[in-house]
């Protein structure tokens, strides 16, 4: 059920990304002021908005667990905080190498979009300790979709928050896309978007296909195991039948 699909999504990610490269370094222009660090806004915005989204998605999913007590959607959740935990070292990786090269800092904590989006990331590392410190898998999985539930409405409200505070050297990334961006800028930038997208789709029907295969071979483990012991205790007591059989 969960690697239906997904051969032909991967061949449509792969290709999509190959697009989105070929278009950044080859049909995009050069920033005017940047020149070609700029091309690293293309990895940078995408990564942290499917890094975002996917956090409000874990939200939603682990609502879905709440409202149906179905695991699954438990599980979707928790592959869906995974993968954007992810996008967003990435983001972080990618967003100190740009301000190195633009501002000449490595960081700037005055700016509050950077702070904010390191305090998220700060908040959803400590979903798998605060996760797996409890035993009993249901209180697991309901107290882990209260997490996920909590924090991704932390997510819009803190992005919300830095929107209407004043900007220190961070550019207002999505107004700047519909203003200030050339055409072909404009045109790499939501193809990257996409691409973006596809991946996270596609790590997120890999990952949660490795789980369901793994509990199906823990299912099987644990009925071959079942019936090895059905069949040696079986075989302990024919000779003891035998044996009294002999004896009357």
């Amino acid at each position: 059920m969960y690697s239906k699909g997904l051969r032909a999504l991967s061949l449509l990610t792969a290709g999509v990304v190959g697009l989105t490269l070929a278009a950044v370094f080859y049909w995009a222009p050069n920033d005017a002021y940047l020149g070609f660090l700029q091309k690293i806004f293309y990895l940078h915005v995408p990564l942290a908005i499917m890094s975002l989204a996917g956090f409000v998605v874990a939200g939603v999913m682990a609502a879905a667990h709440l409202r149906t007590r179905d695991p699954r959607w438990d599980v979707r959740s928790y592959v869906a905080i995974h993968i954007s935990l992810i996008f967003g070292v990435g983001v972080l990786i990618s967003g100190s190498i740009w301000a190195k090269g633009a501002w000449g800092h490595w960081w700037v904590w005055q700016e509050p979009t950077l702070v904010s989006f390191l305090l998220v990331m700060l908040l959803y590392a400590t979903y798998q300790p605060l996760r797996f410190a409890i035993d009993d898998p249901e209180r697991q999985a309901r107290y882990a979709s209260v997490f996920a539930i909590t924090a991704g409405v932390f997510v819009p409200m803190c992005f919300a928050i830095v929107r209407l505070s004043p900007a220190y050297v961070h550019p207002r990334t999505l107004s700047n896309i519909s203003g200030n961006l050339p055409g072909r800028m404009q045109v790499v930038f939501y193809l990257a978007l996409v691409a973006m997208a596809l991946l996270w789709v596609t790590l997120w029907r890999f990952e949660i296909t490795a789980k369901h295969v793994a509990a199906e071979m823990r299912r099987v483990r644990r009925m071959l195991g079942d019936q090895a012991e059905e069949s040696a205790s079986r075989r302990s007591a024919a000779p003891s039948l035998t044996h009294a059989g002999s004896a009357s």
